[in-house]
Order: C-alpha cells, then sequence, then structure tokens
C-alpha cells in the first residue's frame, strides 16, 4: 500500500484523524465492480476504529460488496481558497482521510442497534427523548422501504490523511482582490 507522496501535507496524528472522523457528515464508499469503479455517497459513523453505515440490501452496491468487500472509503472536507498574488500558487485548504479495509454486513442485533443509535447521536442529536429500542431496529432491518435494511462495518487495514490548514488572512473572500 502506498504512502502519502506530498509528506509535508501528511497527518500522522491519530487524535487529529480520529477527531475528523467523527465530525465528517458525508464519506465517499469506493469499490470495484467487475473492471470499473462504482462511488457511492453515505452518511456515517465512526468509532472504536472502525467505520459504519447503514443502507437497503438490495441494490448496485450490495451486489459489488458481495462480490469483493474490499472497499477504500473517502473523507474530505474544503475550508476554502488560499489566495496567493502568483495565480498558480493558490491553492485549496482542506483535510482528507482514506479508509482501505473490508466491508461486511453486521448480523448482531446489539452492535446494529448499538450504531444506529450512534447514527441517530451524530446527524440528529437530542431530537429523540429516549434511545433506539432494539425491537424497532429489528423491525427496520426487515420493513424499511419494502426491503430489508442493513447497517455495515468496515474493518481499516490501512488509513491516510492529509491537511492543507487555513491560512489566516489568505483566505480568499468575495471581493477581495490583489
Amino acid at each position: 500500500m502506498n504512502g502519502v507522496r506530498y509528506k509535508i501535507r501528511e497527518v500522522l496524528d491519530k487524535s487529529r484523524i480520529e477527531t475528523f472522523l467523527r465530525q465528517a457528515r458525508i464519506g465517499h464508499l469506493g469499490m470495484v465492480d467487475g473492471h470499473l469503479p462504482y462511488v457511492v455517497p453515505l452518511n456515517f459513523v465512526w468509532t472504536d476504529g472502525k467505520l459504519y453505515f447503514h443502507g437497503a440490501t438490495g441494490g448496485r452496491r450490495n451486489q459489488v460488496i458481495g462480490e469483493n468487500p474490499e472497499v477504500c472509503f473517502t473523507v474530505c472536507e474544503e475550508y476554502g481558497t488560499i489566495t496567493n498574488p502568483v495565480p498558480a500558487k493558490t491553492d485549496t485548504a482542506y483535510m482528507s482521510v482514506m479508509i482501505f479495509g473490508k466491508v461486511q454486513p453486521i448480523v448482531d442485533l446489539d452492535e446494529a442497534t448499538h450504531m444506529l443509535q450512534e447514527m441517530i447521536d451524530k446527524y440528529v442529536p437530542d431530537y429523540y427523548n429516549r434511545p433506539l429500542p432494539k425491537q424497532h431496529v429489528d423491525k427496520y432491518r426487515s420493513a424499511v422501504f419494502g426491503g430489508p435494511v442493513q447497517v455495515y462495518r468496515i474493518d481499516p487495514h490501512h488509513i491516510t490523511a492529509k491537511e492543507n490548514p487555513i491560512e489566516e488572512g489568505k483566505m480568499f473572500e468575495p471581493g477581495k482582490t490583489v
């Protein structure tokens, strides 16, 4: 597995990566469908060094995962454009993480319930006044959208991260000129 080529931007601080993954809201699941790439944007949660997402059990994504569970999950946040009087030196402030690993469906009801509760806590914090009951999850996994819904886990075997931080005073704002 290749590392980050642009070493000056490589992030090795595991707590920085963990914080970023817990806060980011959208990631992209990259798969190989035969000889073709297939990428799907997803909501996700990162906890205990693993990545979780959920979705319907039918469809192309699940067929591709069934044939090849090796995936790459990419999360990137763009923070703005870093200006420079020299146009070729204009840059982007960002952070990105790539997680390479194997995806598998979660069959254990306790683990699935815990992860769906984590998703609720992340995407709609304090909205519900009680925890998600296991009975609801069991029903949800078998009846939502007219077919089963599945929770998935990616067990990482390699993670890379890069960052180009915000440069105060250099960030582009509408109306700013050189």
